[in-house]
């Protein structure tokens, strides 16, 4: 019972997680940059947003994107962040879909117990590969930006990334750890010894008596 609902509650946080994953790959305001310093872009009312698609101006009067279409011509940090964060979130399907097949309410046919762990393992290791591919584009692109552009405040999107990131991992160690076939096993070598022990019983104590009084 303990294993289900902890099952229950990895798949649940790591749904969220993939979710913030979704949201931080579809969206541009992963981190504000500023071209001139601090105190002269606060004067001029003139920001940059930055992400993986779009290069924005931010200011009271206008909100103008650029569209990052010349892929060849991005910069490595780009580039991977966008590979890594399109595969976590292509990967989240498949990965939720084994956890929830796997889930002890859901029999499909008369499948063993071993079929399901099987499943729900791969699916938590899945979850993990998510969470890592999540950890390395919100990690790796600050500092790229940081070095290319004066970087000033992290964006909604990042921070989407990293709590994505951060239930990924977490519900994928739950999901992991939870899915073990050692009940099962513990379960059929107790059915084996107690056989064993009712086809072989213990000779009755009188026996026992009269060979102690013999000797």
């Amino acid at each position: 019972m303990a294993n289900t609902c902890l099952q229950l509650s990895g798949f649940i946080v790591s749904c969220i997680g993939w979710i913030g994953i979704i949201v931080a790959t579809a969206t541009n305001d992963w981190v504000v940059t500023c071209k001139y310093g601090m105190n002269t872009c606060k004067k001029m009312d003139e920001l940059g947003a930055k992400g993986l698609w779009a290069d924005c101006v931010i200011s009271t009067a206008l909100y103008h994107c650029i569209s990052l279409t010349q892929i060849l011509e991005l910069p490595a940090y780009v580039q991977t962040s966008r590979a890594l964060m399109i595969t976590a979130s292509i990967l989240g399907l498949p990965a939720v879909a084994l956890v929830l097949v796997s889930m002890p309410c859901i029999n499909l046919g008369n499948e063993p117990e071993s079929a399901k762990n099987k499943r729900s393992v791969l699916g938590g290791i899945l979850i993990l590969v998510i969470a890592a591919c999540g950890i390395v584009s919100t990690i790796w692109f600050p500092i790229g930006v940081a070095h290319e552009h004066g970087l000033m405040s992290f964006g909604f999107s990042l921070y989407a990334g990293w709590v994505g990131s951060v239930f990924c991992l977490l519900g994928g160690s739950l999901i992991s750890c939870c899915s073990s076939d050692a009940p099962a096993q513990y379960a059929e070598n107790r059915y084996y010894y107690s056989k064993q022990g009712a086809t072989n019983p213990v000779p009755p104590s009188s026996a026992n008596h009269a060979k102690s009084a013999h000797v």
